[in-house]
């Protein structure tokens, strides 16, 4: 016959695999580019596996032969215009903890309950930042094996600074120097006040000429940058409704071209004296992997041993890939 202290840990087990369910979805809900990607249809679950690999095609597989009399000898020169971008996965836990000393002191079903939801909550708020922080700006110390769209003033990260065709970052394992026009992400440079809305008007036609699908439809946008765009439409503002978009219930977001922009807080950071001030997104054009064994899975309570406490692990294997880079754009030195 189970004991009590038993009959306990799997009530507790179970509230907190019925609170984990609900919290996985509050925590998207404060993260702009992952809640914007669930919006889109962006995240894929998978099963396992060492490596994503993403098939890209980066050049031309044959010439063409003009037959001006149907005599002439048509090129048979070849190459295979497909390259595999592979991307290891993160992988990532944190655990929830209760003493054996609370569980006591707050006896009583739902006074246990309070403690393994707070508890919770912050882990799942812990997760958060540090997988926003290493996506945007790449500057978290512990999810360093996250890519980053950040490249600006590294060897690593999708977007640089530098312009079309001269960029050298290695992103998937593929150079970016070996294919100037097409393994490339596009970039304006240029103060908001002097020409901004010029610049980000010729990001997104850059991008719409290079992107091989869909068009961009996702600007993330520092606070300082989204508050001179806002600031410049005045009365011309354009909203997208947001009212059906489950991340952001009754609220307005502002537009451009189309394309829906949020405030990411962790944009307007400066690497390597630029200013990092908006990312243009083609939705088409990346996914978020998450292995479907450790979406924020949170494990069985278990005994601490050599503690009067229970720990449960939550773990996280994700990663996000880009099957294109020059359908996306970088928006520099936009902070004044």
């Amino acid at each position: 016959m189970p004991t009590t202290t038993g009959v306990q840990n799997d009530i507790l087990a179970s509230t907190l695999r019925i609170l984990r369910d609900r919290e996985v979805d509050n925590t998207f809900r404060a993260i702009p580019l992952m809640d914007a990607v669930n919006t889109l249809g962006n995240v894929e679950d998978v099963d396992g596996g060492s490596y994503i690999d993403s098939p890209v095609i980066l050049t031309d597989h044959s010439t063409i032969t003009q037959l001006s009399t149907g005599y002439e000898a048509v090129s048979l020169a070849v190459k295979d215009p497909l390259r595999t971008a592979s991307y290891s996965w993160c992988d990532a836990t944190a655990p929830v903890v209760i003493t054996r000393k609370e569980e006591l002191s707050n006896k009583g079903e739902r006074a246990i309950i309070r403690i393994a939801e707070a508890r919770l909550k912050q882990t799942m708020g812990m997760f958060k930042r540090e997988i926003e922080k290493q996506i945007i700006a790449g500057s978290s110390t512990i999810l360093t094996d996250l890519e980053s769209l950040n490249g600006v003033g590294a060897a690593t990260g999708w977007f640089e600074e530098g312009s079309f065709g001269t960029q050298t970052n290695t992103v998937g394992g593929i150079s970016k120097s070996g294919f100037p026009t097409s393994w490339q992400n596009q970039v304006q440079d240029g103060s908001f006040a002097a020409n901004g809305l010029k610049k980000m008007q010729q990001l997104l036609i850059d991008c719409q000429q290079y992107a091989p699908e869909g068009d961009v439809d996702l600007i993330l946008a520092s606070p300082t940058s989204y508050g001179l765009y806002k600031d410049e439409l005045q009365q011309l503002e354009r909203y997208v409704s947001a009212a059906e978009e489950r991340d952001m219930a009754g609220r307005l977001a502002l537009a451009f071209n189309g394309a829906k922009m949020l405030i990411e807080p962790n944009l307007g950071f400066t690497s390597g004296g630029t200013d990092v001030s908006m990312y243009f997104l083609n939705s088409r054009l990346f996914n978020v992997y998450f292995d479907r064994d450790a979406k924020f899975e949170l494990g069985d309570m278990e005994s601490i041993s050599g503690y009067a406490a229970m720990s449960a692990q939550i773990a996280v294997r994700m990663q996000i890939c880009s099957s294109n880079l020059s359908g996306h754009g970088l928006l520099v030195n936009a902070e004044t």
